[in-house]
């Protein structure tokens, strides 16, 4: 396990050099809000499609197809067993900072943080069902995660979802994939460049929101305390044991437990200020669950690899 650990802690720290190069450039001011949005949706909108046709790019077979739909199970009763966990431990009469609480430990950070590291520890494989992870993860918090934290079901809009870049972009590889085809040269190797920037510029991103985030309130707040062991160990820890138990694929099982361990999403900072809820608590647990996962991530990994 301590080999397994130090290389994974290897490939996190990767990850967090990536971040303090955002931090510093958030604090020089070379990185601002406008420019930190507008390298958002280049990943939102260019990369993560980019990211999951480049993954889907191989060879058609039905144990795929099977093993895709594993995963797609696997990361749905993930997040819905995550939805009971966390109605059951937060009950803060403050309704706005209950639902952010609930929110930030339902949903991981599965793509800005999971994707390259499945990248690196699982190569290719990593990738490939990575992005089914992603892809559930985009229907869920497009649909529960939207009604949860508006408090209004009408918000949820089917045009919404299909047109999330992460399912069209599920959607194109999966026809891809499944009718056999190929890109050419000329085109693959663009979407592989653009596939490429998936790790460097969303780690520049989550760098910049912790240099403006608030650190010495959010490690005192007992809330945030309770949503990093909620996010970062109960939700990882239980999904290993189940899928082990359940006897599931290694190389899904791990790429599903990377999911699961990452932190919290920032998609919980966009919806809480969107929808009048806890803003400045949704930084605090972004912020403390990105921290501390440097820790949390190789920890749960290994042990989920020796199993």
């Amino acid at each position: 396990m301590l080999e397994n650990f130090i290389m994974i802690a290897q490939q996190v720290l990767v990850l967090f050099i990536l971040i303090g190069v955002g931090f510093a450039c958030g604090k020089k001011r070379i990185l601002t809000d406008e420019s930190s949005k507008k390298i958002t949706d280049i990943v939102l909108y260019v990369v993560t499609p980019c990211v999951m046709i480049s993954a889907f790019q191989r060879e058609f077979s039905m144990e795929l197809l099977g093993n895709i739909l594993i995963t797609a199970l696997c990361a749905s009763a993930i997040i819905v067993m995550t939805i009971f966990i966390s109605k059951l431990v937060f009950h803060n009469k403050n309704e706005a900072r209950k639902k952010v609480l609930q929110f930030s430990t339902i949903f991981s950070n599965c793509g800005f943080m999971s994707l390259p590291l499945q990248k690196a520890i699982l190569g290719n494989d990593g990738w490939f069902y990575g992005s089914i992870f992603v892809a559930i993860f985009n229907i869920i918090v497009w649909t529960y995660g939207l009604v949860m934290m508006s408090g209004d079901k009408k918000q949820m809009s089917i045009k919404k979802l299909a047109f999330n870049p992460g399912i069209v972009g599920v959607l194109i590889a999966l026809i891809l994939f499944v009718l056999k085809i190929k890109l050419p040269y000329i085109i693959s190797q663009p979407v592989d460049y653009l596939a490429a920037l998936n790790t460097p510029l969303p780690m520049l991103i989550i760098g910049f929101y912790l240099s403006q985030a608030n650190l010495k309130k959010a490690f005192s707040d007992a809330g945030v305390y309770l949503a990093m062991a909620v996010r970062l160990v109960a939700v990882p820890l239980l999904s290993t044991v189940v899928m082990w138990l359940l006897k599931v694929d290694t190389t899904i099982m791990i790429t599903c437990v990377i999911a699961s361990s990452a932190p919290t999403a920032a998609t919980t900072t966009m919806f809480a200020a969107k929808y009048s809820r806890d803003v400045e608590l949704s930084v605090s647990v972004v912020a403390s669950t990105t921290l501390v996962s440097i820790i949390t991530m190789p920890l749960v990994v290994a042990l989920a690899q020796t199993m």
